[in-house]
């Protein structure tokens, strides 16, 4: 009895995958093998990265918070710890963003911590 293959299964899974590929450059958008391997990486790398993009951003917030606290001479974690005590819950996304696009509001934050 001849080996029963489902090609229309195969191909399509294939055909799938290769249009990840779309836009890669050589070998890696049209051999099957090097195609595969280079959007798997892809994946690899998408998954560990969405988790380092959290950490960035939190760096990046803390970073502009401590430059705009600066200016009123405090130090970020002295602000941070006035903050708490205040029983002010901002967020360092919204407090950064205050710090750099309204300083005006970022300063009444600062007046009412100290």
């Amino acid at each position: 009895m001849p080996r029963s293959v489902n090609v229309v299964a195969a191909r399509a899974k294939r055909k799938k995958m290769m249009k990840h590929a779309k836009g890669y450059f050589g070998r890696r958008k049209n051999v099957w093998t090097v195609a595969k391997n280079a959007i798997e990486k892809g994946w690899q790398y998408a998954y560990r990265d969405r988790k380092v993009k959290k950490r960035e951003f939190r760096s990046l917030w803390i970073q502009r918070i401590n430059a705009g606290v600066r200016e009123y001479g405090l130090s970020y974690s002295q602000f941070m710890h006035k903050l708490s005590e205040a029983n002010i819950e901002i967020n360092r996304k919204v407090l950064a963003d205050l710090a750099m696009n309204q300083p005006e509001a970022f300063k009444a934050i600062v007046d009412k911590v100290k």
